[in-house]
């Protein structure tokens, strides 16, 4: 089974057990988080959300949060003695998802299709 949720702008693919990379979140590590599933899929069956699957959320656990490596920028002009030299590094927060939460509504129409 596996859901595709959304934070921090970006679309994410997620089983229960995986460990994902996401965008900071305004979490300490150890604390649980939860996102809401655009789609989910359980074997055969496909849940697809408008834009979100209703009552289906996707529950993690605050690993720890870092920075990515740095990525420099350097920016030069021949002849015109300009060089500028930047760095980045992004912030990430580490999470496990714990599980996928599926109401039992949704269970009970998905068995009887």
């Amino acid at each position: 089974m596996y859901a595709i949720f959304e934070t921090g702008g970006k679309q994410y693919k997620a089983g229960k057990g995986d460990v994902v990379f996401v965008e900071k979140l305004d979490s300490e590590p150890g604390k649980a988080v939860s996102f809401d599933a655009l789609v989910v899929s359980d074997g055969d069956k496909v849940q697809i959300g408008t834009p979100v699957v209703k009552g289906v959320k996707v529950r993690a656990k605050v690993l720890e949060h870092g920075k990515e490596k740095k990525v420099v920028i350097f920016k030069y002009k021949p002849k015109r003695n300009y060089r500028k030299k930047q760095g980045h590094r992004q912030p990430f927060t580490k999470i496990k998802i714990t599980s996928i939460a599926v109401a039992k509504e949704n269970q009970e129409e998905a068995a009887a299709e």
